[in-house]
């Protein structure tokens, strides 16, 4: 879903390696009353514009950029030509792999007596032992644990998203069996950033789903926090950072609840791609954006619309939103499958392929239009 509401400024990206920084640095890191709920609550995802597109906002291209294609096709909903720009190489050309390095930043929430006195730090502790971090780099999202095989197709063992994208691209994938995008994780203690949320923009709340205490932050506010912290790391083109909260959702005018956006720093293809997502912990109920939910749908519209101008035929997604249309408020498992890896199990989010918005059906594994095979019609919405 686009979003239009107003942003800070953007300083520009340096061209420094954050890659080198990180090996210099460190190597990964190894509840209170709450208070009322004034607000309806719904499962939301947004997308904030690039940056590019407001005044005042140093449009000059860094010399790093993410490897990235064109892929042209028509829409079989109204029979309009496309022009996507998608991460890695294109399938039907090429047969190898690209990698993509993610730097992984936590941001610690820390709300004060005024509004919760509670302090949310993805550092800490997921489950026994392993803290929201640890669990977000040993999950499928970056770990290829898992055998994926839809509608009877082995596409591999591999990363989640890869996968996806295997299925999605099927038709040139099954000659060109090595194609892969892939996601390196990197992260560091020292990489840690806290944020001190003001009354006026977020406070603590009873999780909707189930009822745990969980933060909540104005989207605006927390999006010019990120800037600082892209500004102060810079962040090289070439790298996605990838923003982690725990027990947080963000709020627009007030409405809970965001589990991830994921947004520009400036336009294809030398801008600054950037991504956020929350990991909600889990219940005895299937909890909106639970471990790696809202992850698995950020990353996946990254891949698939990564500086967000992506244009769609659907008049539900005005851009290449692979994860909106499946989830909504009459979807009580907000889309998620659950995968079992070693002692935990993970919900990544179901995801569109581009056959939904009018690609050929063929371009998918097994003619589907999304990764899990739901039935739907082109440019229809989930339920």
């Amino acid at each position: 879903m686009e979003f239009s509401g107003k942003t800070d400024s953007v300083g520009r990206v340096s061209t420094l390696s954050l890659i080198l920084t990180l090996v210099l640095v460190a190597l990964i890191a190894l509840p209170g009353a709450a208070f009322a709920q004034e607000a309806a609550a719904h499962p939301m995802f947004r997308v904030l514009p690039p940056h590019n597109l407001y005044p005042g906002v140093n449009n000059e291209a860094p010399a790093a950029q993410l490897p990235q294609w064109t892929f042209n096709w028509t829409s079989s909903f109204n029979h309009r030509n496309f022009s996507s720009v998608i991460i890695g190489t294109d399938p039907s050309q090429t047969n190898t792999t690209t990698t993509v390095t993610v730097a992984v930043i936590p941001i610690k929430m820390v709300y004060g007596s005024t509004n919760g006195n509670m302090t949310f730090d993805p550092t800490t502790n997921y489950f026994p032992g392993v803290s929201t971090v640890q669990m977000v780099m040993g999950s499928p999202i970056f770990k290829s644990a898992v055998d994926y095989v839809q509608g009877g197709v082995d596409l591999g063992k591999t990363q989640y998203i890869d996968a996806y994208q295997r299925g999605n691209f099927w038709s040139d994938v099954a000659s060109n069996t090595n194609y892969h995008v892939l996601l390196k994780a990197v992260t560091a203690t020292s990489l840690t950033q806290t944020f001190t949320v003001p009354k006026s923009e977020g406070n603590v709340i009873s999780n909707p789903w189930s009822g745990i205490s969980t933060g909540t932050a104005d989207i605006n506010w927390f999006d010019s926090q990120l800037q600082g912290v892209i500004t102060k790391l810079k962040i090289p083109a070439n790298v996605l950072p990838l923003f982690l909260t725990y027990n947080v959702y963000l709020t627009e005018f007030g409405e809970c609840c965001i589990g991830g956006y994921h947004s520009a720093n400036g336009p294809a293809p030398s801008g600054l791609t950037y991504s956020y997502s929350t990991q909600i912990s889990q219940a005895t109920v299937p909890v909106f954006s639970q471990d790696i939910g809202a992850l698995s749908h950020e990353i996946g519209e990254w891949l698939m619309d990564p500086f967000t101008t992506n244009a769609s035929p659907c008049p539900s997604n005005s851009i290449l939103e692979v994860g909106d249309p499946l989830e909504t408020d009459t979807n009580p498992e907000f889309g998620d499958y659950p995968y079992k890896v070693g002692a935990f199990t993970y919900h990544p989010q179901d995801l569109v392929f581009i056959s939904w918005f009018g690609a050929p059906a063929s371009t998918g594994v097994d003619n589907w239009v999304t990764f899990q095979g739901q039935k739907l019609n082109v440019c229809q919405t989930g339920s």
